[in-house]
């Protein structure tokens, strides 16, 4: 598979190249397909934060075509972590599909940095959707044990909804259906909070992402270090 310009931007400015092994594959849900695959050396040498994701380089026309996706429960003792696709059409998802035990694809790690900021946050108010799913769960699962999350999470169709949320006891969630492109925004702004201590971590369709991230910073006068706002798709 011969590589494009992408993969000469990404190497020049320090992506580090991995070869992962699928290890097993199996279905969540009706539309959704995970992957457990074998790092190649990737988590030993980059480490884990939340949120953490790697470019998959898919074949498009005998040259490569590379997605993002999130590790999902990154295990580096096993040196395994887990990928969901989404089953629509396009090239990541047809091989996801057809991927078995033994089979083999490039990652690049280039681009994924999160951290939270100090003094730790006190309150947490997420916005995403089904593509950004395992990343809201890398969250959950890093927030220290007394901090509450509000999450809004936009949804498809009804199956969606059933893919599994790592709330915890005093956490919200609440699932938008997904319209014209309002209600997310509609539902999200009447529900945000404010406070010095709060954070705001926004990852969902990019228009979205910049309209609700816009509304935190002129709205509500949140600075850059408690807001992380991050496209994950386009329409």
């Amino acid at each position: 598979m011969k590589r494009n310009w992408e993969a000469l931007v990404l190497r020049a400015f320090g992506g580090r190249d991995f070869r992962l092994t699928v290890l097993d594959a199996r279905s969540v849900g009706e539309h959704c397909r995970r992957l457990l695959v074998a790092d190649g050396g990737l988590l030993a040498a980059c480490g884990v934060h939340p949120t953490m994701w790697v470019r998959l380089w898919f074949e498009d026309g005998g040259k490569g075509h590379q997605r993002a996706y999130t590790l999902v429960d990154p295990d580096p003792a096993a040196g395994r972590f887990g990928l969901e696709f989404a089953l629509h059409d396009g090239r990541a998802a047809d091989w996801a599909r057809a991927a078995a035990p033994g089979d083999t694809i490039d990652a690049t790690v280039q681009g994924s940095a999160f951290a939270w900021p100090e003094p730790a946050p006190g309150h947490v108010y997420v916005i995403g959707d089904a593509a950004s799913l395992p990343a809201v769960n890398s969250l959950l699962d890093s927030l220290a044990a007394a901090v509450p999350a509000t999450v809004w999470l936009e949804y498809a169709h009804d199956g969606e909804r059933d893919l599994p949320v790592r709330r915890r006891a005093h956490d919200a969630v609440t699932w938008v259906p997904r319209g014209d492109g309002g209600a997310l925004a509609e539902t999200v702004r009447a529900g945000l909070g404010t406070g010095p201590d709060a954070y705001y971590w926004i990852a969902a369709e990019a228009a979205a992402t910049r309209g609700l991230a816009r509304h935190v910073r002129r709205e509500l006068g949140v600075d850059r270090h408690r807001l992380c706002a991050l496209g994950y798709w386009s329409a």
